[in-house]
């Protein structure tokens, strides 16, 4: 007599019942392994509440430290700039009301960022008319560093680096208020943009040329882009249109010129 088993029904009903036993298993393990990352990322945002009381004076007083650790908070999901979650015991306890930095480090960051954030709007309002609100982070940098904006410097010109990520935070905060500014990259350099416009990839395309050679053509664009006269004449005239490159008719064939180029080479 054969002693094969589960022939039939009986063999359907056992695959069925494995699958069920599997795809529960299945179910638990993530379950586990999800409430196991979350534990995790609760040590780590505990590790990092404890981490900023003990380091706070060198966090408002170092831009370079204070860069890091806003660094090491956006790897683990903390917004330095919004509210945060994380309760603790004080005169408001933390959560309460007031971003991460203000309700650990006090006002002097958050309003270190405010500060930041209003130099750099009334910067390029002022610039606006010259570089049809595209202004590098370089150059606003420059400027915010030195004071030549709203108010004194920030007194952090040996922190250069650190005060572009400053400015760059600054900006992001911006962004939930609908301010219309926005950080973009054209070619190699970083750019604050402060008019409601997207630049188009041509635009985008004529302005990182003009980064790499100074200055363009229609005849260069169409020699070494390939395009036709017309596409070449459209984004010059768009990009002239904007306030975002400056045309110098003297030369034998107009030449056109970003007043940014112009601003970081001088």
């Amino acid at each position: 007599m054969s002693s094969r088993r589960g022939v039939g029904l009986g063999a359907f009903v056992n695959k069925n019942q494995a699958s069920q036993s599997f795809a529960t298993h299945g179910a638990n393990l993530k379950s586990t392994h999800a409430s196991s990352l979350q534990t995790q990322l609760s040590v780590f945002q505990s590790l990092l509440h404890t981490f900023a009381l003990e380091h706070g004076e060198t966090i408002k007083s170092n831009p370079t430290f204070r860069a890091e650790f806003a660094r090491m908070c956006h790897a683990i999901g903390v917004d330095p700039l919004a509210a945060s979650n994380i309760k603790g015991k004080g005169k408001r306890g933390l959560g309460e009301g007031g971003s991460f930095w203000t309700q650990i480090l006090g006002g002097d960051v958050n309003d270190f960022y405010f500060e930041v954030a209003v130099r750099v709007v009334e910067l390029c309002r002022e610039t606006r008319a010259e570089n049809g609100g595209l202004i590098s982070v370089e150059a606003c940098r420059k400027v915010v560093g030195a004071g030549k904006a709203i108010g004194g410097g920030l007194e952090v010109s040996e922190y250069a680096g650190s005060l572009e990520d400053d400015i760059l935070r600054a900006v992001e905060s911006l962004v939930p208020l609908g301010s219309g500014f926005k950080v973009v990259k054209v070619g190699s350099k970083t750019f604050i943009r402060s008019v409601p416009k997207e630049l188009n990839t041509d635009q985008a395309t004529v302005l990182e040329v003009i980064q790499l050679l100074g200055f363009v053509t229609v005849s260069m664009l169409q020699l070494n882009l390939q395009w036709e006269k017309a596409r070449s004449k459209t984004v010059i005239d768009d990009l002239l249109a904007d306030g975002l490159v400056w045309v110098d008719s003297q030369a034998e064939e107009a030449e056109y010129w970003s007043p940014q180029y112009l601003q970081d080479s001088g």
